[in-house]
C-alpha cells in the first residue's frame, strides 16, 4: 500500500468514493439513482471546494494497492498539530486491516517528527470508524451536532503526563 499526490485525473476516482461513503444515506430516499447520482457528484464538488479553500497547505493524497487507487487521504500539517482532514477506502477494500496500518503509520511518523497532536473529526453514525479510532488510542476531545472530534494523544493525557 502507498501513497501518492492526487491529480486532476483521480477526480473520477473520488466521485464514485464519496458516492461509496454517502449512497447509504440515500437508502430511503425516492429519488431515481441518476438524480441520487447527480446529488452525490454536486455534493463532492461541494466538500472538495471547500477542502481545498479550508485546507490550501493540506496534502490531498490517494492510496494505492499495486498501482491501484483504493481510497483518500487528506492530511494537513502544522508544526504541533497534524489534522486528518478526511480518510477513506473503497467499500471492498475496508475491514481488512488496511486503514488501521496506514493510522499507525501516519501516528509512527507523528511521534518520530514531534509533533504533539494529531486530530480527527468522525460522524456520529459512523461507529465502525469511531471503534478502530478508539483501538488505536484516539479518544474523544469535543461533540458536536454531526461529528466527534478526536485527538492522539489526548489532550487531556498529555497535559496530566509528564514528557
Amino acid at each position: 500500500m502507498g501513497l501518492r499526490h492526487a491529480t486532476s485525473d483521480d477526480m473520477p476516482f473520488l466521485q464514485r468514493l464519496y458516492r461509496s461513503f454517502r449512497m447509504d444515506e440515500l437508502a430511503g430516499v425516492r429519488w431515481p439513482m441518476e438524480q441520487k447520482h447527480a446529488f452525490l457528484e454536486q455534493q463532492f464538488i461541494f466538500q472538495h471546494r471547500h477542502y481545498m479553500a479550508a485546507f490550501p497547505d493540506a496534502e490531498f493524497l490517494i492510496i494505492e494497492l499495486k498501482g491501484m487507487p483504493i481510497g483518500r487521504l487528506y492530511l494537513n500539517f502544522s508544526r504541533e498539530q497534524w489534522l486528518i482532514v478526511d480518510i477513506g477506502l473503497a467499500p471492498e477494500w475496508r475491514s481488512q486491516g488496511r486503514g488501521s496500518s496506514l493510522l499507525s503509520a501516519i501516528q509512527r511518523e507523528m511521534t518520530r517528527s514531534g509533533v504533539q497532536s494529531l486530530m480527527l473529526h468522525v460522524e456520529h453514525h459512523n461507529i465502525a470508524a469511531q471503534a478502530l479510532y478508539r483501538r488505536l488510542g484516539f479518544r474523544d476531545v469535543e461533540g458536536g451536532s454531526s461529528h466527534i472530534r478526536m485527538e492522539w494523544p489526548c489532550s487531556i493525557v498529555s497535559n496530566a503526563t509528564p514528557r
